[in-house]
């Protein structure tokens, strides 16, 4: 409530920042950046964008993006609004801000919290849409990190989200984790377009946690994909792994709510990541060629940061911390496979146990 007070309750617009500039920063950035103009009285119109800046095709990435307002690299052929502003300042870009918007890769989130701390402006708060959990032997939310560090609350977004489809305008659906209802409202109109809809449900862990999870799943599905495996096998793979999902979230998280497993965070995003994500393509790949994932991530990802394998490797230390590893075979098989040299045959050896 306190940000609530601070801005929200004083009809003051709100400022964003989105943090992160990747495919699915800038397909965030276009929503956000197309709902602010349409609600005047809640946002100020200017969105920032936080970039990290490259050369590309002998130009700043960040020069690109504010003269023709196309991130070419990680998003292609989509046109940003204008009242998006790309900064390659980090704190800059959040100075002032009433709402941070996170999408950058997980493994890089604690150490932008460290350039920015102390920057932030007081009441402010925070989205999450990363889909990650921190390398830990404890149950560790990357929405927790980020309290944790800045002091602002934050809430999260997940879904059945495929980032260049919502950038298309393809519809689609997005789960919106928030345990304050009054910010719910708030968040839905900046989200809420004629193709992407959101839902809000007070059941923030277990909204975060679906999205780590699925890319596990996600994993499994490419390696049954790479063993030549057809519809029955991949359908085990999503029932399996769903069954793994529930059973953590509820481990960890006994208030879960059933029901959460079927907005689009919890089963809709697991289908569509089975079938057509990142993890998905480059563990297939993994199994038909042999090289190694780094490489394959370097190859087929230009510039995206492969999730699956390393929340994987976060959640098998919480379950090893537990002695609870032989309870979750599809999890503790995608690790084994990813780091310890298993065989990705291994994975439905495992299963038919």
């Amino acid at each position: 409530m306190k940000a609530i007070k601070q801005w929200y309750q004083r009809r003051v617009r709100g400022k964003v920042t989105v943090i992160g500039s990747g495919n699915w920063g800038c397909a965030i950035a276009k929503i956000v950046g197309s709902n602010t103009p349409r609600h005047p009285n809640l946002f100020d119109k200017e969105v920032r964008m936080w970039v990290f800046e490259e050369v590309v095709n002998g130009q700043k990435l960040s020069e690109m993006i504010n003269n023709t307002h196309e991130n070419v690299k990680y998003l292609p052929g989509v046109k940003l609004p204008e009242n998006v502003v790309a900064v390659t300042d980090v704190v800059e870009s959040v100075k002032g801000a009433d709402i941070l918007l996170w999408v950058l890769p997980h493994q890089f989130v604690k150490g932008i919290c460290g350039k920015i701390n102390g920057s932030i402006k007081p009441g402010a708060v925070s989205l999450s849409c990363i889909k990650g959990l921190q390398d830990s032997s404890e149950l560790a939310l990357i929405s927790s990190l980020i309290q944790g560090e800045l002091g602002t609350e934050c809430s999260v977004l997940m879904g059945a989200n495929i980032a260049n489809e919502v950038a298309r305008e393809e519809f689609s659906e997005a789960t919106i984790g928030c345990n304050d209802a009054s910010m719910c409202d708030v968040y839905q109109n900046l989200f809420n377009t004629s193709y992407f809809r959101t839902t809000p449900v007070q059941d923030s862990q277990t909204v975060e946690l679906c999205g780590a999870l699925k890319n596990i799943v996600a994993v499994a599905a490419g390696f049954v994909d790479g063993l030549g495996l057809g519809g029955n096998s991949k359908a085990a793979i999503i029932r399996i792994g769903l069954r793994e999902m529930v059973a953590f979230c509820k481990m960890f998280c006994p208030s879960s709510q059933e029901s959460t497993f079927f907005e689009s965070c919890g089963v809709a995003d697991l289908i569509t990541t089975c079938y057509g994500g990142r993890n998905r393509k480059v563990s297939e790949a993994f199994v038909r060629t042999g090289k190694p994932l780094d490489e394959l991530e370097a190859e087929m990802l230009g510039g995206q940061k492969l999730q699956g394998p390393m929340t994987a490797k976060e959640v098998f230390h919480v379950l090893e911390s537990k002695g609870v590893t032989s309870q979750y075979p599809l999890f503790r098989s995608v690790y084994e496979i990813c780091y310890d040299g298993a065989t990705p045959k291994s994975l439905i050896e495992n299963l038919g146990q």
